[in-house]
């Protein structure tokens, strides 16, 4: 029952639209009706308004994070684990917007860095070395969510790393367009419309 609790309550937490609610806030419009239609900072990022891209990142990440946190509390790892993966499936498909949310990644990002830190920074730190690189936000994306499992096997533990190779897929997943246009040389750098 507990587990069934925590995770509702994770849910719904990652299901709150942050990036939706930012643009709203600041005057930018419906986030969805811009750039990629997605609800994340890089596409608050296109709306040209630096500081509600950042506030989105930091909200989307901070409600994988907490969930994380919060769960820890009552329950250890095992219910972490849970809450985590509930608040990216809230993020992902939002109740609160008929289940079409967000990438994840900052929910990902989050999440890992409350789960384990170290490899929570080492997949920041990919995700940065990889924009910095090639101007990619989607590529760096991949890149880190699919090097987070790996990392999270060499540090912690297997099944541990099984829920964030889980997490990374549906990362990929959502990124399904994103590979595409990547693949087809037509993929928006950071900053660019």
């Amino acid at each position: 029952m507990t587990y069934l609790v925590v995770a509702l309550a994770a849910y719904i937490l990652g299901s709150v639209p942050f990036g939706l609610i930012i643009a709203r806030l600041f005057g930018l419009g419906d986030v969805r009706r811009i750039g990629s239609g997605n609800i994340g900072a890089t596409n608050v990022l296109r709306t040209g308004n630096r500081l509600a891209a950042f506030l989105t990142l930091v909200l989307d990440a901070g409600k994988g994070a907490a969930a994380v946190l919060i769960a820890r509390q009552f329950g250890g790892e095992a219910l972490a684990g849970v809450a985590g993966l509930a608040a990216m499936l809230g993020h992902l498909y939002p109740v609160f917007l008929r289940f079409r949310g967000g990438k994840g990644v900052a929910t990902f990002l989050g999440t890992l860095l409350a789960l384990a830190f170290p490899v929570g920074l080492a997949a920041c730190a990919t995700w940065l070395v990889i924009a910095v690189l090639f101007r990619y936000s989607s590529l760096a994306a991949l890149v880190a969510s699919l090097l987070a499992p790996v990392y999270m096997f060499a540090w912690y533990h297997a099944h541990t790393a099984a829920l964030v190779l889980f997490m990374a897929a549906l990362v990929v997943y959502k990124h399904g367009a994103n590979i595409r246009r990547l693949l087809a040389g037509k993929e928006p750098k950071i900053g660019k419309p």
